[in-house]
């Protein structure tokens, strides 16, 4: 392979052409404030507006449900602080979510906590899924949020989220989605999936970084995130950011487009993927098999350390990690992995392999052949491996 192959569009994706052609005017040519009432001011109003219809088109909502943010650890702050102000000048202070989130969502849940709420915390499957029936069985009468991922970052597990939606509504109780890996991948329907929040991150689905988006339906009162002007309905002071803007409707609707299409090929190469990395010997996929995002693999592999399989794989032109971007700096092991059930000592050994529309085939192939053989060389240098092998320890996959 004479090229690199990036497998890691999970953590972030190169931009689309049609993102770089729709922000490149906002440098110069549309260079005005969007609150400046000068013709200037108000030609790049006009473009920020179509930006926000263009979004809000893609995932069923109505414009004025659309903020734009800075991504979506940002909107996963003001969705959930918004629904625990509101509950709490209810007396409504418990919270619903699962072990398994974004540290965006259960770094806040964890501040919450300490701030005075309650939050149950759902335990996943070892596949990495609830049911509706556990958020049911959850709510109470002080109940003011479920908050559950509509795809996992880093196992790609798709929950049932247009089910739990419709607990929730049944309940009353507001319901938000950190959909940052769903959206622009799967087909995502804010009111058929009975979502009142929703947040989104554009350089998921090859827009620009620090470009994102949250939606809240109109009967949900959204808290003021960042006090100053009066920007984004009053909810969100600060010159806003017009060129992420129309970069993030750009992708996003040429994302939708193309939607079927692209799961469709993603899913051929994903199973091509699981299948020639199944054949290592004590190994295991994690998450679901079929409940999954197109793009997403993730394999655990008895025996080695994960951060040496991606050095040596960079190595070889292949860009893969071990688990989320936003938590690389760790030596600790997932805590999604744990979330699963999986020992520490296997949880070490995981690779997170994330498609996109771009990958072929004979890439896939190379990786394939080039894991099998990396995952050979660190064993053969493992004395953990040797332990295995000679019964010394016994194996766990």
């Amino acid at each position: 392979m004479t090229h690199t192959v990036y497998l890691d569009n999970a953590a972030t994706t190169a931009m689309s052409d049609a993102a770089v052609k729709a922000m490149t005017p906002c440098f110069q040519g549309i260079y005005g404030n969007p609150s400046s009432l000068h013709g200037i001011g108000q030609r790049a109003r006009e473009e920020l507006e179509r930006a926000r219809e263009a979004v809000a088109a893609c995932i069923g909502a109505s414009a004025r449900e659309i903020y734009f943010t800075s991504g979506g650890s940002e909107a996963d702050n003001q969705a959930i602080r918004s629904a625990a102000r509101l509950g709490a000048a209810k007396g409504k202070k418990h919270i619903i979510s699962t072990n398994f989130e974004h540290h965006a969502v259960l770094h806040t849940l964890k501040r919450l906590e300490s701030e005075g709420f309650e939050v149950t915390y759902l335990p996943v499957d070892p596949d990495g899924l609830i049911t509706p029936a556990q958020v049911e069985e959850a709510i109470r009468p002080d109940t003011a949020l479920v908050t559950v991922m509509y795809a996992n970052n880093e196992v790609g597990t798709i929950l049932p989220v247009r089910e739990i939606g419709a607990v929730c509504r049944a309940a009353k109780v507001i319901f938000h989605t950190d959909a940052v890996q769903a959206v622009g991948h799967i087909p995502v329907d804010v009111e058929a999936d009975n979502v009142d929040m929703l947040s989104l991150s554009a350089h998921k689905f090859r827009g620009p970084k620090g470009a994102g988006a949250l939606y809240c339906r109109k009967n949900v009162a959204l808290a003021t995130f960042i006090e100053g002007g009066a920007q984004e309905r009053g909810k969100r002071a600060g010159t806003e950011n017009l060129a992420g803007a129309c970069g993030t409707a750009a992708a996003l609707s040429e994302a939708v487009a193309h939607i079927y299409e692209n799961m469709a090929g993603e899913k051929l190469l994903r199973d091509r993927l699981i299948a020639g990395l199944s054949k290592i010997p004590h190994s295991k996929l994690n998450g679901d098999a079929e409940k999954r995002l197109p793009g997403n693999v993730n394999m655990c592999f008895e025996g080695i350390e994960g951060e040496s399989l991606l050095l040596l794989l960079d190595a070889k032109g292949i860009c893969a990690s071990s688990g989320s971007a936003c938590t690389s700096g760790s030596l600790d092991p997932s805590h999604v992995l744990l979330a699963l059930g999986l020992p520490h000592e296997v949880a070490h050994g995981s690779l997170r392999l994330s498609l996109g529309p771009d990958n072929t085939a004979e890439e896939i192939d190379y990786v394939i052949a080039e894991v099998t053989k990396t995952v050979e060389y660190l064993r053969s240098i493992s004395p953990v491996w040797e332990e295995l092998e000679t019964g010394k320890r016994r194996h766990l996959i």
